[in-house]
């Protein structure tokens, strides 16, 4: 079983972004500044990172 996660933590606000972006960020499960969350680490997970990258932060 894979058991493999990656933490995310929201580094910028949303106001000015993109509808599409912010959709994403809360796909993620991210509403605030500062909110991290731990999630499987799957292609859909990272595509959803990849889109977002200039407003969140990997963390290990």
């Amino acid at each position: 079983m894979n058991d493999k996660t990656v933490k995310v933590r929201l580094i910028k606000g949303l106001r000015g972004v993109q509808q599409k972006h912010r959709l994403s960020v809360k796909a993620l499960g991210l509403r605030k500044i500062n909110d991290v969350r731990e999630l499987k680490d799957s292609p859909q997970v990272r595509g959803l990172i990849k889109r977002v990258n200039y407003l969140i932060r990997i963390e290990q």
